[in-house]
């Protein structure tokens, strides 16, 4: 069964789908944006043998042609060079103002594909197929495109909100474990800012859920799209209640640059890690008890997720290090960390009256864990 979430945007309203089966019945849902029976699709070297023939046939069988480019996979090509190749391929392929591109893959893919879509021609239209977890709860939703920078993550970009969003369920069951527990990351986030039943829900239904129970799937799914539309028709372009999706990024984007954007920590399991941290240093400066970080780390524990520094392979900086990763975080305004805490679980707020002693304190000490 699909069930739909809308974005409500005015003129840019959209419609997010979920369910199974959703990339076998494509033409169907895209062919009403058409202005001629084209799409230019865009996806990875991962994704493409799971995904591009069954989507490319399905569009056929609607009598819908495609091209399709296939990028390198991973946080690496989230930049200039494959932005670059990326809005030249569809310029070649004579992509119009009028006809959509079909971002087929990850978080990756349909932040680059949007964001060429975005500057392409001044603005294409596109739609986002996204097949990971990740993707179809967080990235898909909401309209931010754009690539890194060596200065840090998601730097450069553009608002361009998609047509339509197909989020095919049946797609998570081709995830590795790792990466599927990683968009778990970002569900326990809605969870964890402003949604207490739901992450008691997770709880009790979380594992599985990560067991592979695709009813249990769809519903953390649409819940948490319905979270994050409902906060983006709020607050489009993140000036208030929308920052609060950022519940442990700043945290996140750090450990990621620290990294490397590199396999050794992928996104979502450096949300899980920021989201433990950001509660950590709410119980810190009095916030909420401590019993609030211990019942967040608890649960990702019990998934088998990242937790803690101590989790992260390799060498990491040491806590002033960290603390200049974070003020690189986008969200630095009038050069201060603006960082989103909770008085508990359910119950996040942003703020940038933190002590910068405090966090680094909170980082020492969980470097020290390791």
């Amino acid at each position: 069964m699909t069930e739909t979430v809308r974005v409500v945007l005015g003129a840019r309203s959209y419609d997010v789908r979920i369910g199974p089966g959703l990339i076998a019945g494509a033409a169907g849902h895209v062919a009403p944006l058409l202005a001629r029976p084209r799409v230019a699709i865009v996806t990875d070297a991962h994704v493409a043998p799971l995904h591009l023939d069954a989507l490319r046939a399905a569009l056929r069988g609607g009598g819908i042609d495609s091209v399709a480019l296939t990028l390198p996979p991973g946080e690496a090509t989230k930049g200039w060079d494959a932005l670059g190749r990326c809005t030249e391929w569809l310029l070649e392929q004579k992509v119009e103002r009028r006809d959509v591109v079909l971002a087929l893959g990850g978080g990756v893919i349909g932040d680059l594909a949007g964001f060429a879509a975005a500057i392409l021609r001044r603005g294409v239209r596109f739609v986002q197929v996204p097949t990971t977890l990740l993707a179809q709860v967080d990235s898909s939703v909401g309209g931010k495109t754009g690539i890194n920078a060596p200065q840090g993550k998601n730097l450069v970009g553009a608002f361009h909100q998609p047509s339509l969003v197909l989020a095919d369920t049946g797609t998570l069951g081709t995830l590795p474990g790792r990466d599927f527990l990683a968009g778990y990351g970002e569900v326990v986030k809605y969870g964890l800012l402003g949604d207490t039943a739901f992450f008691e829900w997770l709880e009790t239904h979380g594992p599985a859920l990560a067991a592979g129970d695709a009813d249990l799937r769809a519903e953390a799914v649409r819940r948490s799209v319905q979270m994050k539309a409902d906060i983006v028709a709020r607050d489009e372009t993140e000036a208030g209640d929308r920052a609060l999706l950022n519940l442990g990024h700043t945290f996140c984007h750090a450990l990621e640059a620290a990294t490397g954007y590199s396999d050794r920590l992928l996104h979502g399991e450096g949300v899980a890690v920021g989201c433990a941290l950001a509660f950590e240093l709410s119980a810190r400066l009095g916030l909420c008890s401590q019993e609030e970080p211990s019942r967040v780390r608890a649960h990702l524990r019990a998934m088998g997720m990242k937790t803690d520094l101590a989790d992260i392979s390799g060498p990491l900086p040491d806590a002033d290090g960290l603390l200049g990763l974070m003020a690189q975080d986008k969200k630095v305004l009038d050069g201060q960390i603006h960082y989103v805490l909770a008085r508990g679980i359910g119950a996040a707020f942003v703020t940038a009256d933190v002590p910068a002693d405090t966090v680094r304190g909170v980082l020492a000490d969980a470097l020290a864990a390791r």
